[in-house]
């Protein structure tokens, strides 16, 4: 992987001016900068320690994206990141990389690496507020910020209460963006996070995953999301609301579903 990146000041970038005095001064990318990526860009992100649920989950939702013609902002690292990436190329979308270490620093495994040139290669970008620094858990948390300001909508995946996931959705937020989390099992560490953030009100349910190709009565999608029958019947009807899913005789189903 070539060496070869250039950079811009942050606050020409769509959303960081949002930060403040937390907005980078100056972002490295790799790739070929392209202002128009930002112009309807949404983040997924979620847990490192990524379930089969959550990949079946992360790939569904940066398939149903990448479609609506957004561009697909997540974080490289394993797990859930990794599969955003990949995902939105398999569908021949565009894909934004925020790294929590430099631009510059070339001890990259051989998957990151690969992957890193798939994203230039496929038209997105690499991005970092370093040139050469090497990554530890405050670099992680620090980037966390430019993810959130990137994004007009944040995408949950899959979550714990306490992770780097949440410091997203947090600075998210604070700049008003909006929130939506994928609700899971009660018995799954990586669900609680999401779980907490809909029943909260802080995020919206994104329910694709449990309604695909089916129609449910409330009943028996609160026994597949292992959710109490009000909660999830009051995000119905918030859904059925703002024309995402329909009703007919008892049962749900989502309106213009991806195949």
């Amino acid at each position: 992987m070539a060496n070869q990146f250039g950079s811009i000041e942050g606050k020409k970038v769509k959303g960081l001016a949002d930060l403040g005095s937390r907005c980078p001064k100056k972002l490295w990318f790799r790739g070929n900068w392209d202002d128009k990526l930002f112009e309807n860009a949404a983040a997924i992100i979620g847990s490192r320690r990524m379930t089969d649920y959550g990949r079946k989950v992360t790939e569904k939702m940066a398939a149903q994206l990448t479609a609506e013609g957004k561009t697909i902002v997540s974080g490289l690292v394993y797990g859930v990141d990794q599969t955003v990436h990949r995902a939105c190329l398999e569908f021949g979308g565009r894909t934004v990389a925020v790294l929590g270490w430099g631009i510059g620093w070339d001890k990259l495994g051989d998957e990151e690496k690969k992957l890193i040139e798939s994203i230039e290669k496929n038209g997105g970008l690499v991005i970092s507020e370093w040139e050469g620094m090497r990554p530890a858990l405050w670099t992680f948390a620090y980037r966390d910020r430019i993810m959130a300001a990137m994004a007009s909508e944040i995408y949950v995946a899959e979550a714990a209460v306490k992770s780097g996931t949440m410091i997203t959705v947090e600075w998210g937020l604070k700049l008003g963006r909006e929130i939506w989390a994928v609700p899971g099992p009660v018995t799954s560490k990586v669900s609680e996070g999401t779980n907490k953030l809909i029943s909260e009100g802080k995020a919206r349910m994104w329910m694709y995953i449990s309604l695909q190709n089916e129609t449910l009565t409330v009943d028996e999608l609160a026994r597949k999301l292992g959710k109490p029958v009000e909660e999830v019947g009051g995000q119905l009807s918030l859904l059925e609301l703002s024309g995402e899913v329909e009703e007919r005789e008892g049962k749900y189903s989502i309106i213009n579903i991806l195949e």
